[in-house]
């Protein structure tokens, strides 16, 4: 399932596509995904502008005209693909069986959500309310309220250090794939017990493997895939994830894994205390 890096660069790559433009027609093909759509979703979505696209946790907001968001979560396999102009001309491919959402921007854009196992969603909010899925999530990583005190306050009574950093209530949007890079770097073994942890030296590591991820267009294992299509890349800078038995980059020792909360973990026993 896409994490931060993932979702953020979806919706940098969908912001010069919508922001600021109408959305001309809405073009809604089936009555849900994970759960069914809003009610006259393609009606309210259909003439209103796109005021600005935030990113809190794994979702994507696109707040409108109208007073509404557009809420949008990919699941497992969902994209958000652009097709538009080339050579000044618009060309757009023909329709795939899981284009389930299709928004035609005034400029001639078209912005398709494909969802082939149909774990994904899109719900309508007014702007200034809460959603059920937003309630309760943590600071997000990048941001100025997420330091080395609040780390420390909320790691307190908590084991292990890795599945106290998947808590959402925790930390927003920080998925398996990077906080197994980040305990690497930072030499944490992820059995280690959470409250224990030096959560200053933590905080900047977290900051640096998300960032890095976000300017290699996040990474893509199976179905993940930018708004043009393109695969994301920091998969190519995997230290520990997905490379059980093979050498350490540090030591040369085997990566091992273990099953935590029902997650992989990879780690290096040796580097990793």
């Amino acid at each position: 399932m896409p994490e931060l890096p993932e979702v953020e660069t979806v919706r940098r790559g969908l912001e010069p596509a919508m922001v600021g433009h109408v959305i001309a027609r809405a073009e809604v093909n089936r009555e849900g995904l994970r759960w069914p759509f809003p009610p006259d979703m393609a009606a309210r979505l259909t003439g209103q502008r796109v005021l600005g696209l935030r990113r809190r946790s794994k979702y994507i907001l696109a707040d409108l005209s109208s007073g509404e968001s557009l809420l949008i979560h990919l699941g497992m396999s969902g994209r958000m693909l652009i097709s538009g102009a080339v050579v000044g001309e618009f060309h757009h491919p023909a329709p795939l069986k899981h284009d389930h959402v299709v928004l035609e921007m005034e400029t001639g854009t078209r912005v398709t959500f494909n969802d082939a196992r149909r774990f994904g969603a899109m719900d309508l909010l007014a702007t200034d309310a809460d959603h059920p899925l937003l309630a309760g999530l943590g600071p997000e990583p990048l941001g100025n309220a997420f330091d080395a005190e609040y780390l420390a306050g909320r790691l307190r009574g908590r084991s292990p250090i890795k599945t106290a950093l998947l808590d959402q209530r925790i930390i927003a949007g920080l998925g398996n794939i990077y906080v197994c890079e980040a305990l690497f770097r930072a030499g944490l073994d992820p059995r280690h017990p959470a409250g224990e942890v030096e959560a200053a030296p933590l905080v900047p590591i977290i900051r640096d493997v998300l960032s890095e991820a976000i300017a290699a267009g996040g990474s893509s294992l199976k179905d993940y895939r930018q708004t043009g299509g393109e695969l994301g890349y920091f998969q190519h800078n995997f230290r520990v994830y997905g490379r059980e038995g093979k050498p350490c980059p540090t030591c040369g020792t085997p990566i091992a894994r273990i099953v935590q909360a029902g997650r992989s973990t990879f780690f290096c026993p040796v580097c990793q205390t």
